[in-house]
């Protein structure tokens, strides 16, 4: 099973969860050789690339993808990639050839195509298999999305795909994210939520009936390398 941890604040939440990324970090490291990390965008990601970025790290024997990505060109203040970039890759010198990015400037299918390929060739993958991450770090919408797989989104039964673009009616908008089988091959799933606006979404997931097409987060929490950092307001949402 999944285990939460419950901090007063969503920077004491991300402050902790930096902390166990990095301890599951120097794990693959030293197990491997190297590591490999996703993450995802929004306000309390951007909380956790500045508490990551100011802690000293080999940043050179990790390499960094996305999770999901707006169609949008990476100068863009919507794009995912400006953000960890502005937070986290500049200010810890993660060097350029260790960042993956999904090219939101191009048409939607075709980023996917060649963030798909990519990661294909990173992973050094055969036909049909799935690449595993050593994290993966998701987020969660007050809808319950995760990545940008949104209720009702077909792709969300999808299991042999790598990366799609997909539109996100609710924001009128494409774009890029990884599919279900890849976040559930993933080695460790690390999940950062904070707000009261997330309560209901969080008590779904967690005492809702399986259903992942109408709560996308359900995808993967009954693993168990799988992690809830929470501040106080969202944790509420554990409680029957």
């Amino acid at each position: 099973m999944s285990f939460h941890r419950v901090r007063p604040d969503p920077q004491t939440a991300a402050d902790a969860c930096a902390e166990y990324i990095f301890g599951l970090l120097e794990t693959a490291i030293s197990a491997r050789g190297g590591a490999s990390l996703a993450v995802s965008g929004g306000s309390t990601p951007k909380l956790l690339f500045q508490k990551m970025a100011s802690t000293p790290f080999g940043w050179d024997r990790v390499h960094l993808f996305f999770v999901d990505e707006r169609c949008v060109p990476p100068t863009d203040s919507a794009s995912n990639y400006k953000l960890a970039h502005e937070n986290l890759i500049a200010p810890a010198k993660i060097p350029a050839a260790n960042v993956h990015r999904i090219e939101g400037e191009m048409a939607p299918a075709n980023a996917a195509e060649r963030y798909a390929s990519e990661i294909r060739q990173f992973f050094g993958l055969s036909s049909g298999r799935m690449p595993q991450f050593d994290i993966v770090h998701r987020g969660m919408g007050p809808d319950a999305h995760t990545a940008s797989l949104f209720p009702g989104d077909p792709l969300i039964d999808d299991r042999t795909g790598i990366a799609a673009a997909t539109f996100a009616k609710k924001f009128n908008q494409w774009r890029v994210t990884l599919l279900p089988g890849v976040l559930l091959a993933a080695r460790n799933t690390i999940f950062l939520v904070a707000g009261e606006d997330k309560v209901e979404a969080l008590h779904a997931v967690f005492h809702g009936a399986y259903d992942p097409k109408k709560y996308p987060s359900q995808l993967g929490n009954d693993g168990a390398s799988v992690a809830w950092f929470l501040d106080e307001s969202a944790s509420k949402g554990l409680e029957e």
